[in-house]
């Protein structure tokens, strides 16, 4: 039976806690978490916990949050003047906005108003925090190249034959075909 490693697509199933139990998110009633293992595409304590297990293994997984979300950067809770929030968004302490970041939208959590001032948090809502993971894997299998074109669009063209660039080893050079 094949075990996860680099390049193989994992399906699994999981329940994701903090310390005090609360669930803060899971796959139950949705289809399972994909992934190519050992692409970044998970945080590293979840992809460590999970190296070798096989279809149907299950196991539960306690990730200290530095190989999770990592610790919480102070320099990331920053004063936002008011003006730059749109007028419809009613401000107040604990609210959850979204913000554009140089990789995409992240989300932001409101900590204090002072004045014409906003305290805001851009640290991940995980940062700081020890996670379980209860995890069920249903598939692993060698990803295909439509799989990392899937998952990972940034990955050389592959079929091109220039595998140079690539760390993918999705195939082979096309002149050893």
């Amino acid at each position: 039976m094949v075990e996860i490693s680099d390049n193989k697509l994992v399906k699994l199933h999981y329940k994701g806690t903090l310390e005090d139990k609360t669930v803060f998110d899971s796959s139950e009633g949705k289809d399972p978490l994909e992934f190519i293992f050992g692409s970044g595409m998970i945080i590293k304590g979840l992809e460590e916990g999970i190296k070798g297990l096989k279809i149907g293994d299950k196991k539960v997984i306690s990730i200290e949050s530095k190989d999770a979300y990592g610790p919480i950067v102070e320099q990331a809770i920053q004063d936002v003047p008011k003006d730059q929030f749109p007028a419809e968004v009613e401000l107040k302490v604990g609210l959850q906005l979204a913000a554009q970041g140089p990789q995409g939208v992240i989300p932001v959590v409101v900590k204090e108003l002072n004045g014409d001032m906003v305290k805001v948090d851009f640290n991940h809502p995980l940062a700081g925090k020890d996670l379980t993971f209860d995890v069920e894997v249903i598939e692993v299998r060698d990803a295909t190249e439509e799989d990392f074109a899937k998952f990972m669009p940034q990955t050389p063209d592959c079929s091109t034959g220039d595998c140079s660039s690539c760390s993918t080893g999705c195939s082979t050079p096309k002149d050893e075909e």
